[in-house]
């Protein structure tokens, strides 16, 4: 298993629950929600390539959007069973370390997926947890086994609403908008991003498509492996 640094212990704190996520699936076709309300629990985002990021900062700040977190470093690391399972039905088991913050999040297909889909939708279920390595070791003694590790730099924004975050990969830089469908689409016109700007493929899939473009035989999405570095 890939090392992960420790972090200071903090507080339990559970967004959602899987049960909960399954009956109320559809919630994120309902309109926006005031600020303080939950959050839907499928997450409906969409990525796209940032060209220049102090243009696209400018740009949220016109649109009024405040930076939420600053550039901070973030390490996540994939579990699965040997055979993929997890992988085979496009689900994911992720610890992630945001800055001192240990995140466990599960994110599987909703029952309605549609293969065609425009914006990427994701039931999800996600808990802060005190210490990401204790429950490495858990999951490896359960059986699971650590498979793919990315990282990058994450700054995040918001305008109350939704959210974009902003991300500096070993293999470029990309945006993310996630919120509700009708607020995605306000901000992708606002960005006056084209169709053809939008993706919604996993960081796990565009490292694959880096891969093949460049030839390069690095087997996770760090900056070691792949040779490049943050701006």
């Amino acid at each position: 298993m890939p090392p992960l640094c420790r972090a200071q212990p903090r507080r339990v704190r559970v967004r959602s629950s899987y049960t909960w996520c399954m009956e109320h699936t559809r919630q994120s076709n309902q309109p926006d929600a005031p600020q303080g309300e939950h959050k839907s629990p499928v997450e409906i985002e969409v990525k796209f390539r940032v060209a220049d990021v102090n243009t696209l900062q400018q740009r949220l700040t016109a649109l009024g959007f405040q930076q939420q977190t600053p550039r901070t470093f973030e390490h996540n690391l994939l579990f699965d069973t040997p055979d993929h399972s997890l992988r085979g039905t496009r689900s994911i088991l992720r610890i992630r370390r945001y800055g001192d913050r240990w995140v466990l999040t599960h994110k599987c297909l909703p029952p309605d997926f549609d293969p065609a889909e425009r914006l990427k939708h994701r039931l999800e279920t996600e808990t802060v947890i005190e210490d990401g390595m204790a429950l490495a070791t858990v999951f490896e003694r359960l059986g699971y086994v650590a498979t793919f590790e990315y990282e990058k730099y994450r700054t995040e924004w918001t305008d109350g609403t939704g959210h974009c975050v902003i991300d500096e990969t070993p293999i470029g830089l990309f945006a993310e908008l996630e919120g509700s469908e009708s607020w995605i689409d306000r901000q992708c016109s606002a960005l006056r991003l084209a169709p053809h700007d939008l993706l919604t493929l996993s960081y796990g899939r565009l490292f694959e498509a880096w891969k093949e473009e460049t030839g390069s035989a690095a087997a996770q999405l760090t900056f070691a492996e792949c040779g490049t570095s943050a701006g």
